[in-house]
């Protein structure tokens, strides 16, 4: 009956952690509740961690005298994990922020494959069931482990340029065959009883390595525009093995926090393809990463700079702008300074607008958090089907170090790779003011034929020197006229 107890309690306490996950899961849908929904889903977490430690009460004679040495070493890594994961996410930069997150995706499916490899190598697995759910947990996490990785060493610029070779396609669907028939006799051999032709643990230690090199295989080829839908891919991967871990420990926390998060990342990486045009079939499976071989033709118009004071002069006698923020803004660590000149602009009684593209900057939201970091309201950010047809009407459109998702190739030039993709109507502006450091193109590798629209001026400059220039004209004007 006493060992009964801690049973119970942990049960109980699981399944309102699973709850607190996904209510709080649910308040992150909006920027407004965002933040309390993480305070609540790592409240959860806490429980599901702490609920865990009642184990030791009903432990087996044999692991008795492990006791203490296994709770002292959970305890190390909960201090050491907590104490490193505190520490660099107080002191990570906004626009590290997606390398951040690709680590923490990585870990996630790691400590998935570690548990199938504890399963795995103590063969703990019974049943034909638990063990393909075993086997299935560890691929799906050694793969968001290794290519979770390689995704942070193409965000921080560690590797610089995607990896693309004749056949890359078919090499990796060979290494996947090969990774799955060696799981696939490491289940028959497990469940036949049957000597296997090689010793067990080199079976599992070749399929851990087998799926940790097609990670890093699938995400070689993939290149900076498709960062977005790598990330939510991996983090429908963790939370998938992280689900599936569940079901092998019989913990019901993990099974729902894993398919939960599994849900959240594969809905989040339908709402990616469809904002760049593609399939998920294509995201997955065809040319990954790759985009169609483009020959631009002739743009006509110029380039046409202009002084950043006389555009922040330009925009203070307007009526309406709307600011279409992208990653140059969060490179240069202009939002606060964005907020003040807006702030600015409407104390002169404009109306402004923060119009967001979905796969604006290098992970899905990061233009959201920036501007919510700078104290930006809510009411004043719209996504892109809620404002494109508001382009029309403004006079000034400010588009802040975005390229590609401003791009009217998308709609005109079928050759494009980006053709299709909905983009922001920021041309349809009366005028356009682009804030760029220089005339480099966007990800896709294509001119942005906006920029040499006669409505469209540049200003060229680091983002938050930039605006800074536009604060100090519009000042400069006078107690009067500035405000």
């Amino acid at each position: 009956m006493l060992v009964m107890i801690p049973q119970l309690v942990i049960g109980l306490i699981d399944l309102t952690a699973a709850f607190l996950f996904m209510y709080g899961l649910q308040r992150m849908s909006s920027p407004a509740t965002a933040p309390s929904g993480i305070l609540v889903a790592g409240v959860g977490m806490l429980a599901a961690v702490l609920a865990s430690f009642l184990y030791a009460f009903s432990v087996s004679a044999a692991a008795e005298p492990h006791l203490f040495v296994n709770v002292g070493l959970a305890l190390i890594a909960l201090i050491v994990g907590g104490g490193v994961a505190w520490w660099s996410g107080k002191r990570v930069a906004m626009t590290a922020m997606p390398q951040m997150v690709a680590l923490y995706n990585g870990m996630g499916g790691g400590a998935a494959g570690a548990i199938a490899a504890v399963e795995l190598f103590g063969g703990k697995s019974q049943g034909v069931a638990q063990l393909g759910v075993t086997l299935l947990g560890a691929l799906i996490g050694a793969v968001s482990l290794s290519g979770s990785l390689i995704a942070w060493a193409k965000l921080d610029g560690v590797i610089k340029n995607p990896l693309r070779v004749r056949g890359q396609q078919a090499f990796n669907a060979l290494v996947l065959l090969a990774t799955l028939a060696v799981g696939g006799y490491i289940g028959f051999a497990a469940e036949s009883g049957a000597d296997p032709l090689i010793a067990m643990p080199v079976l599992i230690t070749l399929f851990f390595g087998l799926a940790l090199v097609f990670g890093v295989l699938m995400t070689l080829p993939i290149g900076g525009a498709d960062m977005p839908v790598v990330i939510s891919i991996y983090n429908a991967f963790t939370g998938l093995a992280v689900g599936l871990g569940g079901y092998v420990l019989q913990n019901p926390a993990m099974m729902i926090a894993g398919m939960v998060v599994g849900a959240a990342g594969m809905l989040l990486t339908l709402l990616m393809a469809k904002a760049m045009n593609r399939s998920v079939t294509n995201v997955l499976f065809t040319n990954f990463g790759e985009a169609p071989k483009h020959k631009q033709g002739a743009i006509k118009g110029s380039l046409k700079p202009v002084d950043a004071g006389d555009a922040g002069i330009f925009m203070r006698y307007a009526k309406e702008v709307i600011i279409v923020p992208g990653y140059g803004l969060a490179v240069a660590q202009g939002q606060q300074k964005l907020y003040e000149f807006v702030k600015l602009l409407q104390a002169a009684g404009l109306k402004v607008k923060f119009a967001i593209h979905p796969v604006a900057g290098r992970m899905p939201g990061q233009m959201d958090v920036l501007l919510a970091e700078a104290g930006v309201p809510y009411d004043l950010i719209f996504q892109l089907e809620d404002i494109n047809d508001e382009f029309a009407n403004a006079d000034v459109a400010l588009v802040i170090g975005a390229n590609d998702v401003v791009n009217p190739a998308a709609r005109t030039d079928k050759s494009s790779p980006i053709f299709g993709m909905p983009i922001l109507n920021a041309d349809k502006a009366k005028k356009v003011y682009v804030v760029k450091r220089g005339q480099g193109k966007g990800y896709a590798g294509i001119v942005n034929a906006l920029f040499y629209g006669d409505n469209c001026d540049m200003v060229y400059g680091d983002a938050q020197a930039v605006l800074v220039k536009m604060i100090e004209a519009v000042r400069g004007l006078g107690t009067a006229a500035a405000a």
